[in-house]
């Protein structure tokens, strides 16, 4: 193999146009969801990249949100469309674009802690 074919080889991978991927924020979730679950009713709309519910730290319990990245940005627009909304579990699901909050972002607030006056 020459270098020159290498190099077109390596470059031709690189060429290939990217699907932008997406987060998605759902919320609304029935506590008996698990994530293995959700993965797999976003997965019927195209690939997964990551999915987290998000858990209270004591508990571990669902606080009954989460988030899913999904690989391709016109399939999480159409799970969007198809799922926002619904019922899931008889649990109206609010399903939308995720914010993105930046580096450092909180939540807001003091989150506790000792506090001296």
């Amino acid at each position: 193999m020459t270098f020159e074919y290498h190099l077109q080889s390596v470059t031709a991978a690189f060429c290939v146009p990217l699907h932008h991927m997406m987060k998605v924020f759902i919320a609304g979730l029935p506590l008996e969801v698990d994530e293995a679950e959700l993965t797999a009713v976003f997965g019927d709309f195209g690939p997964v990249k990551s999915l987290r519910i998000i858990k209270d730290r004591e508990t571990k319990e669902s606080k009954g949100f989460g988030f899913v990245e999904m690989v391709n940005e016109d399939e999480a627009r159409e799970a969007i469309r198809c799922m926002d909304g619904a019922s899931y579990y008889g649990r109206r699901i609010t399903v939308n674009v995720a914010e993105d909050k930046g580096p450092g972002f909180n939540g807001g607030g003091n989150k506790g802690g000792f506090r001296r006056n």
